[in-house]
């Protein structure tokens, strides 16, 4: 299990912008670029922009693709193993409530969320 502590947040906030945080890292733009871009693109959705549509469409935009989890024990299976099996590459995993960023086998949060639950996920 590789976990890193990770906070781009400006105000150092630690709940609630998950989907800029992570998205941001995985774009390797700043917190305030993504915050912005993310809103005009749920603006013209009409849709928030931490819903997985918004910053799915804006990840895809990006060069990012969507894939599925591993059905081998999807109840058991967890970012911290999804980490572990991709040592190379940059992915954006989404559990349902949480969204997270895996760069090269390291996840980085601003807690350890390994043991949650990837339901899908970007990869780059």
């Amino acid at each position: 299990m590789a976990y890193e502590y990770f906070n781009n947040n400006p105000s150092d906030k630690l709940v609630g912008d998950c989907v800029v945080r992570a998205v941001s890292l995985a774009t390797n733009e700043s917190w305030d670029k993504t915050y912005i871009a993310l809103s005009l693109l749920g603006f013209l959705m009409k849709d928030v922009f931490s819903s997985n549509s918004v910053w799915g469409a804006y990840l895809m935009q990006n060069g990012f693709d969507r894939d599925a989890v591993s059905s081998y024990c999807p109840e058991c299976y967890t970012i911290a193993d999804f980490a572990s099996e991709h040592p190379k590459g940059v992915y954006v995993l989404a559990t349902g409530t949480h969204v997270v960023t895996v760069i090269d086998g390291i996840y980085l949060d601003t807690w350890d969320s390994g043991s949650e639950i990837p339901q899908y996920f970007f990869k780059k």
